[in-house]
């Protein structure tokens, strides 16, 4: 999965992978800055004005100061693009890679991050500003990279339990489990980042747990053909236990800017996302060769069902569909907020299900469905509470100015 820092929610990596992916917003913006500016942003848009105005968070935004209304909307129409289609195909590769015959679950982990060098596109493009200089009290840049150095390891491992879940679950059933990531980040969210855990966020933790707890009392009849109850219940703990994980480092990120980086802006969130990504691929690779599964790459490109030329596309193409969803997951929180990014992110998730149906002609027997509609109900109720703390803060706007910042009491 890609790590990306989003405020409060989760991203289904890769969901992920999220993804986030999937916790996708980014952690806390400029003061006054809200998730839901979607209505001062329209109206600014239908009277074509300067799409990004005094109210929309200072992130490097020069490139789009001057956007009319058709081009923005452009933009986040691409973006969510991205998003979707990025993470939905990502999924369904790396399950038609397994299903042609191949086995290397480190190969299916380098390709969740070594597609990182298509973000210093993004990178790039964006022009320097004040805000980009690390503030006096940030951390020596020495001990910004042993963190870096240690996030892209957890990462590593975290992707390589993703690579170990998908390798005996359909491409269903490992997008329901995934969907746990959010209930899992609001109790990280909880004890490392201080955050409230309110009756909606408790009822979205408790849905999305007897969601998982559904698919893993299963029978595993949808499960690739022979597979064994014994290989569908460890794909499915390394599943659910990359979930977990996934959830605890992007919540370590989070504090990252918080504690360390101490700036939040979206050129440093594309810098961390590359940096961990670099450290996470060479940790993968190593672990190619250090376990011998390099030894069996030519036989297992020899065997693949659809050919030599297939399998090398099959990895190249999963590795830019994972960075294309991070793109598109950044975009959006760039564009409009973090809450937006996460609401594509979990139409990501319903949509690889249907996906797969179409695609692999998995089962979607009444467990699956039952899970997939708790899971998309303690999204909601997940997103509600998000739109009641920033409902208070648009009534407190009148009398507390653009000055009055967004309460984090949800998680």
């Amino acid at each position: 999965m890609f790590p990306l820092v989003l405020h409060s929610l989760p991203p289904q990596k890769k969901f992920g992978w999220g993804v986030s992916l999937t916790q996708m917003g980014i952690a806390q913006m400029d003061e006054g800055s809200m998730v839901f500016e979607f209505e001062p942003l329209v109206s600014r848009l239908d009277a074509e004005d300067p799409i990004l105005g005094k109210d929309v968070p200072s992130m490097d935004l020069t490139l789009l100061l001057k956007l009319n209304r058709k081009q923005w909307w452009l933009l986040v129409t691409l973006n969510i693009f991205f998003l979707v289609a990025g993470q939905t195909a990502a999924v369904l590769l790396g399950r038609f890679y397994y299903d042609q015959g191949g086995n290397s679950t480190f190969m299916a982990t380098i390709v969740q991050t070594a597609g990182f060098p298509i973000l210093f596109i993004p990178l790039l493009l964006l022009p320097s500003s004040p805000a980009s200089s690390p503030p006096p009290d940030a951390l020596p840049c020495k001990y910004i990279a042993m963190i870096y150095v240690a996030l892209g390891i957890v990462l590593a491992g975290d992707n390589l339990m993703y690579s170990f879940g998908l390798l005996y679950l359909s491409a269903s059933t490992y997008s329901l489990i995934c969907a746990t990531q959010l209930a899992f980040n609001a109790v990280f969210a909880f004890f490392i980042n201080s955050q409230k855990l309110t009756p909606l966020i408790l009822n979205a933790v408790a849905i999305l747990s007897f969601s998982a707890a559904l698919l893993a009392v299963n029978d595993g009849s949808d499960a690739p053909e022979g597979v064994t109850k014994g290989h569908y219940a460890i794909s499915f703990a390394c599943a659910l236990g990359a979930s977990a994980l996934y959830s605890l480092l992007l919540s370590l990120m989070q504090l990252t800017f918080q504690k360390a980086l101490k700036r939040e802006t979206f050129s440093v969130v594309l810098e961390m996302q590359i940096y961990t990504s670099v450290v996470a691929t060479i940790v993968a690779v190593a672990g190619l060769f250090i376990s011998g599964q390099w030894n069996e790459l030519e036989g297992e490109m020899a065997k693949f069902g659809t050919g030599r030329a297939s399998y090398v596309m099959t990895l190249v193409w999963t590795a830019v569909c994972w960075q294309l969803c991070s793109v598109g997951v950044l975009g959006l929180i760039f564009l409009i907020s973090s809450l937006f990014s996460n609401v594509m992110s979990t139409v990501a998730l319903a949509v690889a299900p249907i996906a797969s149906v179409a695609i692999f002609h998995d089962k979607m027997n009444g467990v699956k469905i039952i899970a997939m509609l708790q899971a998309l109900w303690g999204f909601a109720s997940y997103i509600y509470q998000n739109y009641l703390d920033d409902s208070k803060v648009r009534k407190a706007r009148p009398q507390g100015g653009a000055g009055v910042a967004r309460d984090d009491s949800c998680c």
